[in-house]
């Protein structure tokens, strides 16, 4: 028999075995080619894995395929190789591995629509008209302008990113100005190339170490201070990978730092650059994947899902910011792209580059032991020079609204000197408790294990975690009292405060609730690149990667909230996250200060990070975790299970464990997640630990059928997560 074996999107870890559809054969059936097949009731489509003269089921079972949807294989066989190595590490169904390499329309077994993306273009009119016609329209006269000088359509999308929001384009149409229209290439012309910058001796030791070994496998860990450089190396690395008419792929942690990474790549490569990210139209997304693939995208710039993309000439692999939790992919198909980059470079015999100011204890162990290449950038580029750190004791203070006299007065006088300051709180909302003065109440979520957040503009409860809102209470649905306080502070608190204390100053707040919409982060990040006297508030979406030339001051409002977790991680990513924000003040000219809030100034974690910087602090954490066997120095996975019975859960992962007969694997729980109830589900974990991965893979490869058989009540969800970032 001629067996079709196909990867189907379920969360089932197997190929399934199809006969070819009818009026088909077999030798017309590629592999990474898509097809539609019966699955059940329903028509899934699915990639074909490969062929097979054996079915694992009875020959009349066997139903066959309802047709084939390409000509040609739609991946590639690097990425479906790379694809099948995921699914194995990270035990994980090949089908779901693979639909999350697609865009979600190929997903669904749409034909490929390469025809174009959204594009802006001039009227005759608009070719006619000079810019100084439209002097009380600024961004309407550059938008013109920039059409002008490129003589060709531009798309929608970088024009976004360049800071041409939606009304200064809608307005020029409405003027009959310009039209939108269909680009079949992309076109990103930002008016002359920029040229390359002058590189310092560290960044030119950096550059000539990576580029002898084109053509080959090697991982370079680029370690530089905020402000040496490090995207500078990127782009003159890979410009030498373009001359050499190859690719790049270029990763980035969060779509937040993606129109500004754009706009730096876009000025130097032009319309060799492409984006692929969640913020894209599912139209946009695909048609990067498609210009990917077909090799008319030179660079790719994207978030994690675009490790996943097709490119044929492939020469190097950037991951800025390799520290970054939002490479971690924490629901379904849980893999690191960070990991898997480096899996990626090595297969296609390309150099890797995992670029950071803190890198991650992973990454910096393999370096130190001689695994990676370690490039140090340990000056600032330019004239700029690193901050100065001071802590503020906040036992001697009397606060206002969270804000310490001495951090008022640095911020007055930042602003008197015409520069910007930056006060860095790292949770959004107006108070993180709303709690009752008389009985002790406090605002619980009723679907989680979680205090409810109060928010202002609009005013209300908030859950964080599962989305539930409800009104703010008048009174106290305990006791009926009316003494109801909001408790702590949020960055809407923060930045309520500063406008009551500087009402001549603008203050810009930063988080996920005021940039919904990405026209609005790129209006506030132009009106900061403007360089007036202004106040920034916001939470870790302004810690990394913005260059913000005139902010002197940063003020941290609590540095405290990772001295006392218990994760182990939590003290390297507070050094990770303080490091971060603090490389956003003094990037250009003027020196920049750095001042933290702490009720504990003299605490080890907090003075060795001020005192001695980076590398020593995280050199001593990796001094512990080498004593304890915690990663780098041993491993985890996580078996996860949740129902709305707690019962269930906790029994599903018990029975499971007894499966278990690996010697030096240590098996820890079941225990309740940290969260223990979430959206009405309540969670457990069983925790896997080994020193070695092997003993791990082992036990996963007993506990997964085990959970297989134990958990087929519908009642049960359960996953697992291979090296969690997440663990107790």
């Amino acid at each position: 028999m001629d067996i079709i074996r196909v990867a189907i999107p379920v969360p089932l870890r197997q190929v399934f075995d199809y006969l070819p559809a009818a009026g088909t054969h077999a030798h017309q059936y590629r592999r990474g080619q898509r097809v539609l097949a019966p699955f059940g009731r329903r028509q899934l489509t699915g990639i074909v894995i490969g062929q097979s003269d054996t079915a694992d089921v009875a020959a009349s079972a066997l139903k066959p395929l309802l047709g084939i949807l390409d000509d040609a294989s739609l991946i590639p066989d690097d990425i479906l190789n790379l694809a099948e190595w995921s699914a194995r590490y990270y035990h994980a169904p090949l089908g779901e591995v693979l639909s999350a390499a697609f865009p979600i329309a190929l997903r669904q077994g749409s034909a490929p629509r390469d025809d174009g993306q959204p594009a802006l273009t001039l009227t005759d009119a608009g070719r006619a008209t000079s810019p100084d016609a439209l002097r009380r329209a600024p961004r309407q006269a550059a938008l013109i302008r920039e059409l002008q000088a490129a003589d060709t359509p531009l798309l929608l999308d970088a024009l976004r990113a360049a800071g041409y929001t939606t009304t200064v384009i809608r307005a020029i149409k409405e003027r009959g100005l310009a039209d939108t229209c269909v680009a079949q290439m992309p076109t990103l012309h930002f008016g002359e190339p920029e040229a390359p910058l002058h590189l310092n001796d560290a960044q030119q030791a950096a550059v000539n170490a990576i580029d002898p070994h084109a053509g080959q496998y090697r991982c370079f860990l680029l370690e530089g201070i905020t402000g040496s450089g490090k995207t500078e190396v990127y782009l003159q690395t890979i410009a030498t990978v373009l001359a050499r008419h190859q690719q790049a792929l270029v990763l980035v942690p969060e779509i937040g730092l993606t129109p500004q990474t754009l706009e730096r790549f876009q000025r130097r490569f032009g319309d060799a650059v492409a984006c692929y990210h969640s913020g894209l139209s599912e139209r946009e997304r695909e048609q990067t994947w498609l210009n990917a693939a077909s090799g008319k995208a030179r660079v790719v710039i994207g978030t994690r899902s675009a490790i996943f993309m097709p490119l044929p000439d492939i020469g190097i692999v950037v991951v800025d910011e390799e520290h970054d939790a939002a490479f971690k992919q924490q629901d379904g198909f849980r893999y690191n792209a960070r990991d898997i980059a480096i899996k990626r470079a090595f297969d296609k015999g390309i150099p890797v580059i995992l670029g950071s100011a803190t890198p991650s204890t992973e990454s910096l162990s393999r370096a130190l032991d001689g695994h990676y290449r370690h490039l140090l950038l340990p000056e600032r580029a330019g004239l700029a020079a690193p901050p100065n750190w001071q802590l503020i004791d906040m036992r001697k203070q009397a606060p206002q609204e969270g804000l310490s006299t001495a951090l008022i007065e640095a911020v007055r006088h930042t602003l008197q000197q015409g520069r910007q300051a930056l006060v860095f709180i790292n949770r959004r909302g107006y108070a993180p408790t709303l709690c009752c003065l008389d009985c002790g109440w406090q605002a619980q979520c009723p679907h989680c294990s979680v205090r409810m957040t109060l928010h202002n503009r609009p005013t209300g409860l908030h859950c964080h975690h599962c989305g539930h809102q409800n009104a703010r209470p008048s009174h106290c649905p305990s006791c009926q009292g009316v003494q109801l306080a909001a408790v702590g502070a949020g960055t809407q608190r923060s930045e309520e405060a500063l406008k009551q204390l500087f009402p001549e100053f603008p203050v810009l707040r930063i988080d996920r609730d005021s940039t919904r919409n990405p026209q609005t982060l790129t209006k506030t990040l132009a009106r900061i690149h403007a360089g007036e006297p202004c106040i920034l508030v916001g939470t870790q979406m302004l810690a990394k990667g913005h260059h913000f030339p005139n902010v002197t001051l940063v003020g941290v409002l609590d540095a405290d909230q990772g001295l006392f977790s218990a994760d182990f991680r939590s003290a390297e990513r507070m050094g990770q996250l303080l490091m971060q924000v603090a490389g956003r003040a003094g990037r250009g000219q003027q020196a920049g200060s750095v001042l933290i809030q702490t009720h504990l100034p003299e605490h080890p974690w907090l003075t060795l990070l001020t005192q001695r910087g980076y590398r020593p602090f995280i050199e001593s954490i990796l001094h512990e975790r080498r004593s304890t066997y915690l990663p780098p120095f041993g491993h985890f996975a996580l078996l996860r299970a949740e129902s709305e019975n707690a019962a269930a859960a906790e029994r599903a992962l018990r029975k499971a464990r007894q499966a278990c007969t690996v010697q030096n694997a240590q098996l820890i729980g079941p225990l309740p997640a940290p969260m223990e109830r979430r959206a009405g589900r309540y969670r457990f974990q069983l925790l896997i630990h080994s020193r070695d991965r092997a003993p791990l893979h082992r036990a996963l490869d007993q506990l997964m059928p085990a959970m297989d058989a134990v958990s087929r009540s519908p009642r049960i969800r359960w996953g697992v997560d291979v090296d969690p970032l997440d663990t107790f």
